[in-house]
C-alpha cells in the first residue's frame, strides 16, 4: 500500500522539490500552503506522515502541530519540521508540540528521504 505524506509549506518551490523527491520514491504526496489549508485537506484525506514548515501565514507550524496533537483523529500522525528557522527555542517548541524530527532548509533530497523512511518506511 502506498503511503501518503502531507507537505505543508507556503513556498511553492519547497513543496515542489519535496513532492518530487518523495513521489519519485513511491510515496503519494498532498500539498498545503499553510496550517489552515492542511487541516482542511486532512479532513478529506488519510495521511501517514506530515512534513511542515514553521513560518507560514494564517496558521504557523507550531499552531498547526498543536491543533493536530489535540485532535484524537490526528494525534498519532508523525510530524517532521522542515524549516529555515534556526532559533533553538523554536526547535524546542516544535518538539514539545509533538514534532518527531527537524530538517533544516535548504535540504538535500536524500536527507528528507532518509527521515521519511526511518519514520514510516
Amino acid at each position: 500500500m502506498v503511503k501518503t505524506i502531507l507537505i505543508v509549506d507556503d513556498a511553492v518551490s519547497i513543496r515542489g522539490l519535496a513532492s518530487m523527491t518523495l513521489e519519485n520514491s513511491g510515496y503519494r504526496v498532498i500539498e498545503a500552503h499553510d496550517g489552515k489549508d492542511a487541516l482542511e485537506k486532512l479532513s478529506r484525506e488519510k495521511v501517514n506522515m506530515i512534513i511542515t514548515d514553521l513560518n507560514m501565514p494564517n496558521m504557523d507550524g507550531i499552531e498547526f502541530i498543536n491543533h493536530l496533537k489535540a485532535n484524537s483523529q490526528y494525534k498519532f500522525i508523525p510530524v517532521v519540521v522542515l524549516t529555515k528557522e534556526t532559533e533553538p527555542g523554536k526547535k524546542q517548541q516544535a518538539q514539545a508540540a509533538g514534532a518527531k524530527a527537524w530538517i533544516p532548509k535548504p535540504f538535500k533530497p536524500k536527507t528528507i528521504l532518509g527521515v521519511v523512511k526511518k519514520i514510516i518506511g
